[in-house]
């Protein structure tokens, strides 16, 4: 009996131990299809995607869009998703038989979804209309092998905050006694809309064993759109997008850090992870089921003569979006390898000129930053607050620290997938996954 009693104990201990080990093991790898369309060394292929998918555990291909006037699902490229052109979507899907274990999904908005942007939440106001999405998504997923949906949904975005002191916080705390502006008039229908929606999708999913998460995309504001207690038993998990929270098209005139993990001093309250995961954690979201979204890219503003030289932020005086890089395209915006090639390096001393010079953040809290001040005519210069290997690794600490289900790699075209900078390809993803 003594037998039976210790291999029990013994089995009861192994599963408690594999169930620890696992709690944060989700390694979710965004791919974003637009990287297909850059030119130069920004264009990744599926062959340049490929040796990032050993290190995850899920990979979600962006996106898919609603079109406006019949609420479908539907491809935003056909030439480049379907069968009519490249059949990324089948290509992408298919990797879940060349790698076992590996989930893939089909997400849908992500923000790039521009056209007729109300249409996210006409639809939540109409069951007819959700009707109309839920079955083409269940076709459309099952038509081209994936495994499962992400919802990625294009809610309207909370107003940009500014960078207030305390006097200045107590002010506006004040202020808004007497004055309030809503981003959306209706919210608690879209609320409640959104709730129905999921539950809808759950049920027209789970006779498939189709999967189904959820993305709360940069400055959409939980706490109005996300009834956590009634949702998260129709979710497989959540991604939380927690970067973004400065950035030059929002705050064109400050900077600060773009994805800090606890609130800085005198900074407006909520602008941080932290405060994002623990709404959910404490509205019932199990641990397990939050997966923190990290960025691979840093958002750049224009220093000015009036900017602080010492480049610690918050900033104020910017002038905008600092230049675009040279394979993202996009102002304001550099990827990884982009910020790297600015910086200077044992490798390289004065860098990609004209250079960055790169500050660490030793509290491991707020992330890191790189600057170069303006020049004697009060041109060339340039603020970024970046993600880097090492504050990827902070994260995915705090992770493991909070009991959560893993990370987010937002997205693999924008981390080194050349390995240009060290020779290492995906560094961001690399250092996220071993710090799990």
């Amino acid at each position: 009996m003594w037998v039976l009693s210790l291999i029990a104990t013994f089995c009861l201990l192994f599963v408690w131990t594999e169930a620890a080990d696992t709690a944060h093991n989700k390694v979710v790898c965004v791919y974003d299809s637009r990287s297909f369309a850059r030119e130069s060394q920004g264009k990744m292929i599926l062959a340049d995607l490929e040796p990032a998918l050993t290190f995850c555990t899920h990979l979600v291909y962006g996106y898919a869009g609603i079109q406006p006037d019949t609420y479908r699902m539907v491809p935003l490229n056909e030439n480049l998703d379907t069968d009519k052109g490249h059949a990324l979507y089948r290509h992408v899907a298919a990797f879940n038989k060349k790698y076992p274990g590996l989930k893939v999904l089909l997400s849908v908005g992500g923000g790039v979804d521009a056209e007729d942007k109300d249409k996210y939440n006409l639809l939540l106001e109409s069951p007819e209309a959700r009707t109309k999405f839920i079955n083409s998504a269940v076709l459309l997923t099952k038509q081209y092998g994936f495994d499962g949906l992400d919802v990625a949904w294009e809610f309207p975005e909370n107003k940009p905050k500014k960078i207030r002191g305390t006097v200045g916080s107590i002010w506006h705390g004040f202020k808004k006694l007497f004055k309030t502006t809503p981003v959306d008039e209706n919210a608690e229908m879209h609320r409640e809309g959104y709730t129905a929606f999921i539950r809808e999708l759950k049920q027209a999913f789970r006779p498939e064993k189709l999967i189904l998460t959820a993305t709360v995309l940069p400055n959409v504001n939980s706490t109005i759109y996300y009834d956590v207690p009634a949702i998260i038993n129709n979710l497989d998990y959540v991604h939380l997008e927690g970067f973004d929270y400065y950035t030059p098209e929002r705050n064109p005139s400050e900077a600060d850090y773009t994805a800090p993990l606890y609130e800085a001093y005198e900074r407006t309250p909520g602008n941080n992870i932290n405060h994002l995961t623990q709404y959910w954690l404490t509205n019932g979201a199990p641990g397990s089921k939050i997966v923190l979204g990290v960025a691979t890219f840093g958002r750049t503003w224009k220093m000015t003569s009036g900017s602080n030289i010492a480049g610690v932020p918050p900033l104020e005086e910017m002038d905008g979006a600092g230049e675009e890089g040279p394979y993202s395209k996009t102002p304001g915006l550099l990827s990884y390898p982009e910020v790297c090639a600015k910086l200077i390096n044992p490798d390289n001393k004065k860098g990609l000129q004209p250079h960055l010079r790169k500050v660490l953040d030793p509290s491991k809290r707020f992330g890191t930053y790189a600057y170069r001040v303006p020049n004697d005519d009060g041109e060339g210069g340039l603020w970024v607050s970046y993600e880097d290997p090492d504050s990827a690794g902070d994260k995915a600490n705090y992770v493991r620290a909070k009991g959560l289900g893993g990370v987010a790699i937002v997205d693999l075209s924008l981390d080194d997938f050349r390995g240009s900078c060290t020779g290492d390809k995906y560094p961001i993803l690399r250092a996220a996954k071993y710090r799990l």
